[in-house]
C-alpha cells in the first residue's frame, strides 16, 4: 500500500522564480498585473531583478499597501530603460496612461484647466481653455484645479487690464463700443480707439501679471498716468490713475515678508485614508501670485516624500509651462536628484527642490501644510453632509459586520500614555455619520499602573457601562435618572475599540462581566485598517474607498485626537509640578514665597534653615521639612 506525502502550495516566489532570476539588473520600468490582466501598479528601478524579487522574498518586510499588491499579482512584466531619468519618464506616462489602482496619482490631471493669451492674433484675447498645444504661439498658464480657480483669476484680471473678451473680428471700423468701454473693461480696438501697440502693451502686462510680475506693471502703469497727465489727457490719466490703485492694492496683497524677488513653488500635502490633499503656493518675484489645490489618489500607506514627488512628476514634467526656480516642500522627497535634472531640463535653467528647515521659507511651507491639513477636513466634512451617501454607509456598515440596525450612534475608545505614565482615555461619539462633539468624554486611568493597555480598557468601559446600567435599572423602575441627557445614559448602536484581536477580546469579556452583551462591539486595527468582531476568527476587510470604512476610520481617528489632547494637557500639568509640591505643609503661597526670594528649587535646595525660615510665611519646622525633603 502506498502513501503519498502531501506537498506544500507554491508560493507566489516558487512561481515567478525562473522568471526573476532572467530579469535584468538594469534600470527600467516594471507593471504588475491581475488575474484578468489589468495593470495593478508600475514601478521604476535602477535594478529591475533586485527590485522585482524584494515583492516575493519577505512579506513580513512589506507594508500594508504591497501586501495587499502582492496577493492580487498574477503575472508582471518590464521595460528596460538606458537610465534612472528615462525609467522615471516612462514610469509617469505609463501611470497617466493605465491609472493603476495602486500608484499615488493626480486625479483627473487631463482635463485641467489652463488660461490662455492668444498672441497669433493681431489683437490676442484671454480665456479659459481645457486644451494645450505646444506649437499655436499661445501662452498658457497653468493647470488650475478647477475652472473655479481659473475663472476667479479671469474675473481679476479683467477688473485690472482692459483687454477684450469678445470673439469678433477686430477691424477698427466700428462705430460704436460696447458697454465694457464705458465701464472701463476694453479699450476699444473695434472702433480704432485703441491701436495695435496700445492694445499690445495691454497683452504684455497681463503675461507680466500672470508670470507674477507685479512690480513691473505697476511702473509701466506710472509712466503711463504721468504721461497722460503732462498731455493734458486728463480722463485717461484718471483711468490709469484707479487701475494703478487697484494693482497696488493686489501688490500689497501678495507681498511675501522675508522672501526675495525669486520665483518659489511651495509644495504641501495631508494624506487621508486613501487619497492626499495637495495644497501649493505660486511666489513670483516674492509675491504670492495664486494658490491651488490638487487631490492624488491611491495613496493609501505612502509617505510624504513619495506623494510629493509623484505630484512633482505628472504636475511639472507633463502639465505646468510656467516652472519656478526653486520648489519647497515639507520633506526629502524620493528620486530628488533625478527629479531635479528633469525639471532642469524642461524649464532650460537650474531648477531645485529645497526643504528649508527654519525662517520664512519654512513658515510658507509650515502654512501650506496647514491649510493641507484644513482642505483634507473640509472635504471630509462635505462628504458628511452628503445624507444620502451617509445612510449607504451606515447601512453597508449593518451588512459588513452583522449588526442588527444601522449604527446610527457609533462610540470609540482609545488610550494614551507615555510608557505608562500619565495615562487617559477618550470616547468619540458619532451620529449619523457626524461628530457628536458635545457627547465626547474623557477618563483619567486611576486603578492601572505602569503600561496596560488591556486593563486600562476595561476600567474605561467598566465606568461607562455601569453607568448606562445604573440609568437603564431606573428607567425600569419608573425613576428619572438625575442625569438621564448625560452621553452615558444613550445606549450606542455600535462599540469600537482603537486595536486588534487581543484588544477586541478583553473588551468584550469587560461587555459580558457588566451584562451589556446586547451592545454590538468591534475594533479596527490601524495598520491594515483590518475590523474584527466576536465570534469570527478572520479580520473583516473591507475596500479602501468604502464609505462605510472612511466612517469608522473618521470615529477612530477622532477617539485618538481627542485621547492625545487630554494627555498632553494632563501630562503638561504633571510636568510642572516642582519638589517643593511634595513638602507637606508647602502650600501655592509659601512655594511662591520661596520661590520669589531664593530664584530657583536649586537655590532654596542650598539655603540654610534659617534663611529658610526667615522667609515671609515660613516658620523654623517648615524650613526643616523643606530641607529634609530636598
Amino acid at each position: 500500500m502506498s502513501s503519498s506525502t502531501p506537498t506544500e502550495s507554491p508560493t507566489r516566489a516558487d512561481l515567478f522564480s525562473d522568471r526573476l532570476a532572467a530579469v535584468p539588473r538594469d534600470p527600467g520600468v516594471y507593471t504588475m498585473r491581475g488575474k484578468n490582466g489589468q495593470i495593478l501598479y508600475v514601478g521604476k528601478s535602477v535594478s529591475l531583478r533586485n527590485r522585482l524579487r524584494s515583492y516575493f522574498a519577505n512579506e513580513t518586510r512589506l507594508t500594508g499597501k504591497t501586501k495587499r499588491l502582492v496577493k492580487l499579482i498574477h503575472d508582471f512584466d518590464y521595460i528596460v530603460a538606458e537610465s534612472e531619468r528615462e525609467a522615471l519618464l516612462l514610469e509617469n506616462s505609463l501611470i497617466k496612461q493605465h491609472k493603476p489602482r495602486f500608484n499615488a496619482r493626480l486625479k483627473d490631471d487631463k482635463s485641467y484647466p489652463y488660461i490662455k493669451v492668444d498672441l497669433d492674433d493681431e489683437f490676442p484675447r484671454v480665456y479659459f481653455t481645457r486644451r494645450r498645444s505646444k506649437r499655436d504661439g499661445a501662452r498658457y498658464f497653468g493647470p488650475y484645479a478647477s475652472a473655479y480657480s481659473v475663472r476667479t483669476t479671469l474675473d481679476l484680471l479683467k477688473k485690472l487690464f482692459p483687454y477684450r473678451s469678445c470673439t469678433m473680428k477686430i477691424t477698427g471700423e466700428e462705430e460704436r463700443p460696447c458697454l465694457e468701454y464705458h465701464i472701463k473693461r476694453c479699450v476699444a480696438p473695434c472702433t480704432g480707439y485703441a491701436d495695435k501697440a496700445e492694445y499690445g502693451k495691454v497683452i504684455e502686462q497681463v503675461v507680466a501679471f500672470l508670470q507674477g510680475d507685479t512690480n513691473k506693471v505697476v511702473v509701466e502703469l506710472q509712466e503711463s498716468m504721468s504721461a497722460a497727465a503732462e498731455n493734458l489727457e486728463f480722463e485717461r490719466a484718471a483711468a490709469l490713475r484707479d487701475r494703478l490703485n487697484a494693482m497696488r492694492i493686489v501688490y500689497e496683497d501678495q507681498k511675501v515678508v522675508g522672501i526675495s524677488q525669486e520665483d518659489i513653488d511651495v509644495i504641501a500635502c495631508e494624506k487621508g485614508s486613501d487619497e492626499a490633499w495637495i495644497d501649493v503656493f505660486f511666489i513670483r518675484r516674492g509675491s504670492m501670485v495664486g494658490r491651488d489645490n490638487f487631490i492624488m489618489a491611491g495613496t493609501y500607506d505612502d509617505p510624504d516624500s513619495h506623494i510629493i514627488a509623484k505630484f512633482i512628476e505628472q504636475f511639472y514634467i507633463d502639465s505646468n509651462p510656467h516652472m519656478p526656480r526653486r520648489i519647497l516642500t515639507q520633506t526629502e522627497v524620493e528620486d530628488a536628484s533625478v527629479l531635479e535634472e528633469l525639471l532642469t531640463e524642461r524649464r532650460g535653467a537650474r531648477m531645485e527642490i529645497n526643504v528649508p528647515k527654519r525662517g520664512p521659507k519654512r513658515k510658507l511651507v509650515d502654512m501650506a501644510r496647514e491649510n493641507a491639513v484644513q482642505g483634507l477636513s473640509q472635504l471630509k466634512l462635505k462628504w458628511q453632509a452628503n445624507s444620502d451617501l451617509m445612510s449607504r454607509a451606515l447601512d453597508d456598515l449593518q451588512d459588513a459586520l452583522s449588526l442588527p440596525a444601522p449604527p446610527y450612534r457609533i462610540e470609540c475608545y482609545d488610550i494614551s500614555h507615555i510608557q505608562g505614565t500619565s495615562s487617559v482615555a477618550a470616547m468619540s461619539v458619532f451620529e449619523n455619520g457626524s461628530p457628536a462633539t458635545s457627547q465626547y468624554r474623557r477618563f483619567k486611568i486611576n486603578s492601572v499602573e505602569g503600561n496596560d493597555d488591556f486593563a486600562s480598557m476595561r476600567e474605561v468601559l467598566t465606568r461607562r457601562f455601569k453607568r448606562l446600567n445604573s440609568i437603564r435599572e431606573k428607567r425600569s423602575k419608573g425613576e428619572k435618572p438625575e442625569r438621564e441627557a448625560d452621553s452615558f445614559g444613550i445606549t450606542p448602536d455600535l462599540v469600537l475599540i482603537d486595536g486588534g484581536k487581543g484588544q477586541l477580546s478583553s473588551a468584550l469579556g469587560t461587555m459580558l462581566h457588566l451584562g451589556v452583551a446586547d451592545i454590538p462591539l468591534a475594533s479596527i486595527a490601524k495598520k491594515e485598517e483590518e475590523i474584527f468582531v466576536p465570534d469570527s476568527s478572520e479580520p473583516i476587510v473591507l475596500p479602501r474607498n468604502a464609505p462605510s470604512l472612511f466612517v469608522l476610520q473618521q470615529v477612530r481617528d477622532e477617539a485618538h485626537r481627542f485621547a492625545i489632547t487630554y494627555h498632553r494637557k494632563t501630562r503638561g500639568r504633571t510636568s510642572l509640578k516642582s519638589a517643593l509640591d511634595l513638602v507637606p505643609g508647602i502650600g501655592p503661597s509659601r512655594k511662591r514665597a520661596l520661590i520669589r526670594r531664593f530664584g530657583s528649587v536649586k537655590a532654596i535646595r542650598e539655603a540654610t534653615e534659617l534663611e529658610l525660615a526667615s522667609t515671609p510665611g515660613m516658620t523654623q519646622r517648615l524650613a526643616e521639612k523643606v530641607k529634609d525633603y530636598l
